[in-house]
């Protein structure tokens, strides 16, 4: 099963972004506000080691930044391996 996480904060519009565009696509994905969950953040950090959001994990791979070509590419992974 595909794990999609969105690392995120209430202020940041690159943030919403990822999430509209994930949105719009009929993709589930868990939120986790890294400005009020410390252990969200300390997840973050340990995986990533940046700070910056939002950071999208998808099956383990971590994308920071509305990186729109890096999302797309794997979620083309997820659904070539679920064909």
């Amino acid at each position: 099963m595909t794990e999609i996480k969105v690392y995120s904060t209430p202020t940041c519009p690159w943030c919403y972004r990822v999430k509209e565009y994930l949105e719009e696509r009929g993709i589930e994905f868990t939120e986790i506000n890294v400005a009020e969950d410390l252990e969200g953040r300390e997840e973050m950090l340990s995986k990533s080691r940046q700070m910056g959001v939002p950071q999208i994990e998808i099956n383990g791979k971590i994308i920071i930044g509305f990186n729109q070509h890096a999302i797309d590419t794997e979620l083309e992974k997820i659904n070539a391996d679920n064909q």
